[in-house]
């Protein structure tokens, strides 16, 4: 590669002969160097492409065994993928079905609500049953502290 580079000395003067003829020589040995090192090179290389070509038994299972797992990793992978989309898919058609009885519930609740008419109802109770309202003094209240509920047939403290 040296030799690429330099230039050649014809035309300049050199005193004595011998500094030419030893540069002479060294520009003709470049190319013989060259070439052989071109050629440890290429045998270095055809030694590694024929060790990666050899394949024997047990690297030929060790590599089929690889695959094989590679495989049914890959196999695994898909069904627990699929599975996940069918789930979330059913997900989706259980949340619209309860979106959908929550709108129901709604409408028949509505529909309860405006169905109770509370004149009609004091109506009836006032003049077909004869009921009126309490008075004050007819209303009890009393604080129980024991506990939070009432029992049904629990004796009412007298004031």
């Amino acid at each position: 590669m040296a030799a690429r580079n330099r230039r050649p000395v014809y035309g300049t003067y050199v005193s004595g002969s011998t500094v030419r003829a030893e540069e002479l020589r060294r520009e003709m040995q470049e190319p013989q160097r060259d070439a052989a090192r071109r050629m440890a090179v290429n045998r270095a290389v055809r030694r590694n492409q024929e060790k990666a070509l050899y394949m024997d038994l047990p690297y030929v299972i060790m590599l089929t065994l690889a695959a094989i797992c590679a495989l049914s990793i890959c196999v695994s992978y898909l069904h627990v993928q699929s599975t996940m989309a069918s789930r979330i898919h059913h997900i989706e058609l259980l949340e619209k079905e309860l979106e959908q009885l929550k709108s129901e519930n709604d409408a028949l609740q509505t529909a309860i609500h405006t169905d109770i008419d509370l004149d009609h109802v004091y109506k009836v109770a006032t003049e077909e049953l004869g009921m009126v309202y309490a008075n004050r003094n007819q209303v009890l209240l009393y604080d129980k502290t024991e506990s939070e509920y009432v029992r049904q047939y629990e004796d009412i403290p007298k004031h």
